[in-house]
């Protein structure tokens, strides 16, 4: 507990100084075309802010982008000549004292030390913040804006009180209070970016806040791999997870073979192996996955079917917690594996996979899973839990499937590999659907959405 008051303090003691450091740089006006970029998180898992900064860049403004860096960002990002990333300090170890004066010290620190950070950059146009987290970053990011004159942009990813709600419960008080400086300060904002159709509707109905939807779209490289790729790809995460390594030897010990894949020694040429096992894909933070009936909803009536899942969210805090549930489980055609892949790995994944499953829930209902859109973006059917708002993105029996439980997932589970590999199947059906149905970039999306409304600014 020292240590982060003593830091806290020390921000504290520097603060003028920072402000007539940061006054002196203000008074020479800000520039019409730079951008600051807000995340009060980790940078390289937050894309949507990533694409963000990148389609600023692409029409000409400098990014600051200021964040967290716990991960990597896309390379694309950290290429790019007029992007410069900021890197936040993160304030950790606080486990001393009562839960509330934790939280309260954590929140005031951010807030010190991300007006600092904010102040020493030049004046920018406008400042792009991610909500949630909002708490304290959304007053900071206002108050820096009314010194400099930069317009908020506020986009809309959540609620952060909804949040909260599902660990300390909708009314506790800091939830209240949380919502309530939520709603205050939201209003505040000189523009606002939502992600579905039904947060638009209910910022404006419950909040005052007028917003404009711009549907998360995945970027370009969210694409099918191309079958040189993927095995490319599975030799590489052969080397450290056993599912992707080969069930028996090449013939030719010159032949180089996956567990889906062989290159042949020869032609140089990639095929599928016959009878190889599906391969089914989750990105999760450590969800409950598994189905009660043990193997994924597959029985001996399967025997060919093996499918590798994989959880990609590999830094949640119940990661051990489901490592063991998993490595207690007596799966026979099922292989599970948790790798954590670099960004440039994932969109690679995503197009080599048969099957995405998504266990996203809504603290809101509000919101759409992301992992969704790329999945989509490489023609990947998938099957995702129902909630709210979910028929914005997903359409069942056209693009993949809904499901209310686990025992309903076994069951489709069971259904779309029955037969694997089936031209004819559902997957196949879904994924030709993918092709054929219009596939609007995000690149395309913010220009058409976004950038008409910072011109007319």
């Amino acid at each position: 507990m020292a240590a982060p008051c003593l830091a806290l303090l020390a921000l504290c003691l520097l603060l003028p100084l920072l402000l007539l450091g940061g006054w002196k740089r203000w008074r020479r006006g800000r520039a019409a075309r730079h951008v600051l970029v807000v995340v009060l998180g980790d940078v390289g898992r937050s894309p949507r802010m990533q694409y963000h900064a990148l389609s600023l860049a692409k029409h000409g403004f400098s990014v600051t982008l200021l964040g967290f860096c716990n991960s990597k960002p896309h390379d694309e990002l950290l290429q790019s000549d007029r992007i410069q990333i900021v890197l936040l300090t993160e304030l950790q170890n606080l486990a001393v004292g009562p839960r509330v004066l934790q939280y309260g010290v954590k929140v005031v620190f951010q807030a010190v030390h991300l007006l600092c950070m904010l102040m020493w950059r030049e004046p920018a146009a406008y400042i792009f913040l991610q909500n949630p987290p909002g708490l304290p970053s959304i007053a900071v990011c206002w108050f820096v804006g009314c010194l400099c004159g930069s317009k908020l942009v506020i986009d809309w990813h959540n609620y952060g009180y909804s949040i909260m709600g599902l660990v300390h419960g909708p009314n506790h008080p800091l939830v209240l209070l949380a919502k309530w400086y939520e709603k205050l300060f939201g209003r505040l904002s000189h523009m606002n970016l939502c992600v579905t159709r039904a947060m638009r509707e209910d910022l404006a109905e419950n909040w005052s806040i007028r917003a404009v939807t711009l549907y998360d779209k995945p970027a370009a490289f969210f694409k099918e791999t191309p079958l040189d790729l993927q095995h490319e790809l599975f030799m590489k995460l052969g080397r450290t997870h056993a599912a992707f390594r080969a069930r028996a030897d090449p013939g030719d010990p010159a032949t180089e073979r996956s567990a889906f894949t062989e290159r042949h020694a020869q032609s140089g040429t990639v095929t599928c192996l016959r009878g190889r096992p599906a391969l089914l894909v989750s990105s999760t933070s450590w969800t409950g996955l598994c189905s009660p009936r043990g193997t994924w909803g597959f029985s001996d009536r399967h025997p060919s079917v093996a499918v590798t899942a994989f959880l990609l969210e590999g830094k949640g805090p119940l990661k051990a917690h489901y490592g063991r549930l998993i490595s207690q489980k007596s799966f026979r055609h099922v292989q599970v594996c948790t790798p954590w892949l670099e960004a440039e790995d994932y969109p690679l994944l995503l197009g080599s996979a048969d099957l995405g499953v998504s266990l996203h829930k809504s603290s809101s209902g509000l919101d759409l899973p992301m992992k969704v859109v790329d999945m989509f973006g490489c023609c990947l059917p998938v099957c995702a839990v129902n909630f709210k708002c979910l028929h914005e993105l997903v359409k069942h029996e056209e693009n993949g499937l809904v499901f209310e439980d686990s025992e309903e997932l076994a069951a489709q589970l069971q259904m779309l590999f029955s037969k694997f590999p089936d031209p004819a199947g559902k997957l196949s059906q879904f994924r030709k659907n993918l092709r054929e149905s219009e596939r609007l970039r995000w690149d395309e999306s913010w220009t058409r959405t976004v950038l008409p409304l910072l011109m007319d600014t």
